[in-house]
């Protein structure tokens, strides 16, 4: 009993004074022995509750498991009727296919625009006016989200989350979770997590409204639902940094199979759990003090021959220096919870993980100061995870980094980095910068032509006199849109292409990672969108949109559509313009054998293209012609019918107009007059 006493007072809370009762029966041996259970009683309502979560399914043994149930439950199941009664079947309804926008014959993209109080989904259609799909008013209250791979839209309401979709945008489930102010999905939409600022309370429900809530879920702000049945899953309290009182958001961060998902408690642990089941794996959490932040690998290491972790799903966490530890940088696979790699660092003030997206390398920003604490720069430590043993590169950067991002399917990322003293000066990620900082963009590959940085990266192009501060890669690699955003004087939009052809040469393309990779950089263009807040790929990497949000900017609100020369192809201003969000595509169904196949057989599928939207430009014109021959003979009918309206009213009231002599007989001549105004003479040489 002592032990049993110890067990539920740490794990669950007070037991009352005598609140512990055991059955006791006599066995063959006339021995008094346990009957299997025993009735706890606590001080608070709180500790039980606590008692049946944490302490359901514990070990005692190899033999012996504890089952944890609340006292009603006990009688709940017990007057449980002894007949079956077989559940009432509902009749099949066929549901509208959520992923039929794919089936498009023109394969266009969709996207999602929040204007005043409208949301509206439009196909594109890139230099003409976008195609109307759908519009709701009120249909959000705060914001809209899509699923990450396209299939649902997310509208935020006072009591929940609702999604939408199929070709009629009707609403497939509903999540009640009032007062819900952000949300996050699964990789592959399996699981919603949504959070707000009110912690749940059961009791205060309506009678006669869904409540999905028990006593178990108590004061919790997170919760983690199964998007296809919409059953409430799990719910979690908030953490929150005790210095800032701020949410770190997303709480909770999946592993790309989808099997587990963590989050840390700061300074203390991290937290694994496994999905469905929803518990802690291997039922308790890791105790790594001082953690601060962790990133899953996007990696699949079963599908990818290259990756040395096969079977695991890998994620990296770090800690800054704690007494005379130093800072450091940690690999660890799961579930087995094996140490894969460390790498010590020293004067750190933060880090940042940026993983590449196949899960190839691991990049961390390393914000680092002098031993006299005056000055701030930059370290980039990056992991190599196809080689055995993960060897780590140290790359010296003089000056603080501002940005980083790998490439899309590729092995380079690009930096911005500023040692202008205006920027130390200014919150990072502030709602506007009034100062305009210098900056430098450097593009980074793998160098294999130097034997002495065999397989290292290096820097193969770097631009200074810049002012960009946000990167924005194609989703399919290749193309870089730098930005200068958010910025009360520069809107600058820079197009680049890092693989660039020039007419005049035969050469090969490597794909950037050669030493001539240099000489492939090309500025395509530089363009300017006054008040530019946002920028948004679409999900081919056909087309950019960058946006003025009312959210952040005064003045100026609308769009313009840029395909990925930095061609404007279409341009709208929005009265109270807030979003422009593209709709994700899933992952291709193609082998690798049919994408060649494709490419091969390209100039084929081109000549169709060309033909169809030939076809679609005389349409379009045809249409336009149409549309003005019909609007000149309205005027010319309304303006005939409203004379003679007018002449009888004057015939009426007696003041007919007395028409002149040379009536109908005199003649009009217009006459063109051309005068040269200025002419200038250049000799070209």
């Amino acid at each position: 009993m002592s032990v049993l006493n110890k067990l539920f007072s740490k794990g669950a809370g007070p037991i009352k004074d005598g609140g512990m009762w055991m059955p006791m029966s006599p066995n063959d041996d006339g021995k008094m022995e346990s009957k299997g259970y025993l009735f706890i009683e606590f001080e608070t309502v709180e500790a039980a509750i606590a008692a049946v979560k944490n302490l359901d399914g514990h070990k005692m043994s190899k033999s012996h498991q504890l089952s944890v149930n609340k006292f009603t439950d006990v009688e709940k199941y017990g007057k449980m009727s002894d007949e079956y009664v077989e559940p009432k079947t509902t009749d099949f309804q066929a549901k509208e296919h959520i992923k039929g926008w794919l089936a498009d014959d023109q394969a266009r993209d969709q996207f999602v625009m929040y204007r005043g109080e409208d949301v509206s989904v439009f196909w594109n259609r890139k230099s003409e006016d976008p195609e109307h799909v759908h519009t709701r008013n009120n249909w959000t209250e705060t914001y809209v989200q899509w699923s990450p791979l396209g299939s649902y839209l997310s509208t935020f309401h006072t009591q929940g989350i609702a999604l939408w979709g199929g070709p009629s945008w009707n609403q497939i489930v509903r999540f009640v979770h009032p007062g819900v102010k952000l949300i996050d999905f699964s990789p592959n939409e399996r699981y919603l997590v949504t959070w707000s600022n009110e912690p749940i309370q059961p009791s205060k429900f309506p009678a006669d409204s869904p409540n999905p809530f028990s006593e178990y879920d108590e004061g919790n702000q997170v919760v983690i639902w199964d998007v296809k049945t919409g059953a409430l899953l799990r719910s979690f309290p908030s953490v929150e940094e005790n210095s800032t009182k701020s949410v770190q958001w997303p709480m909770f961060k999946w592993s790309q199979s989808e099997k587990y998902f963590a989050r840390v408690v700061p300074k203390q642990q991290l937290s694994i759990y496994e999905a469905p089941s929803m518990g802690l794996l291997d039922k308790k959490s890791i105790k790594i003090p001082g953690i601060m932040d962790f990133e899953w690998s996007p990696g699949r290491g079963q599908d990818d021959a290259k990756l040395v972790q096969k079977e695991q799903d890998t994620l990296a966490y770090w800690t800054p220096e704690v007494g005379n530890q130093p800072a450091r940088v940690t690999l660890m696979s799961v579930p087995n919870k094996e140490i894969i790699r460390t790498k010590n660092l020293f004067n750190v003030n933060d880090c940042k993980l940026f993983w590449q997206s196949k899960g190839y390398y691991l990049a961390v920003k390393v914000d680092r100061h002098t031993k006299t604490k005056k000055s701030q720069f930059s370290n980039i430590e990056i992991f190599n995870l196809c080689e055995k043993g993960v060897p780590v590169e140290t790359l010296e950067i003089k000056d603080p980094v501002i940005a980083l991002a790998w490439e899309p399917r590729g092995e380079r990322f690009a930096t911005i980095t500023s040692s202008d003293p205006n920027y130390t000066s200014q919150t990072a990620g502030a709602q506007q910068q009034q100062t305009t900082i210098k900056t430098v963009l450097s593009l980074y590959a793998l160098d294999h032509a130097s034997k002495a940085h065999q397989n290292g990266f290096a820097p193969f192009k770097i631009f200074d006199k810049k002012t960009c501060n946000y990167l924005f890669w194609s989703p399919k690699g290749r193309h870089l849109v730098t930005a200068t955003l958010r910025n009360s004087s520069v809107f600058d939009l820079e197009f680049w292409d890092l693989d660039f052809e020039p007419l005049n040469t035969n050469s090969s393309n490597d794909g950037g990672k050669s030493a001539t990779a240099a000489t492939q950089v090309q500025l395509l263009t530089t363009k300017e969108h006054y008040g530019v807040s946002d920028i948004e790929w679409d999900p081919t990497g056909r087309y950019v949109v960058s946006g003025s949000s009312m959210w952040r900017q005064s003045g100026d609100y609308g769009f313009i559509l840029w395909d990925f020369k930095g061609q404007m192809l279409f341009k709208q201003n929005i009265d109270k313009f807030k979003q422009l969000l593209w709709r994700p595509r899933p992952h291709s169904l193609l082998t690798q054998d049919m994408k060649k196949k494709i490419k091969k057989n390209l100039r084929q599928y081109a000549k169709q293209f060309e033909e169809e939207d030939l076809a679609a430009g005389d349409a379009n014109a045809a249409k336009l012609i149409a549309a003005r021959r019909k609007a000149i003979e309205d005027w010319y009918g309304w303006r005939k019918a409203t004379e003679r309206r007018v002449t009888q009213e004057r015939a009426d009231l007696g003041k007919e107009i007395v028409k002149n002599a040379d009536e109908g007989k005199s003649e009009v001549i217009e006459e063109w007059v051309e005068e040269v105004i200025e002419e200038s003479e250049e000799i070209v040489e």
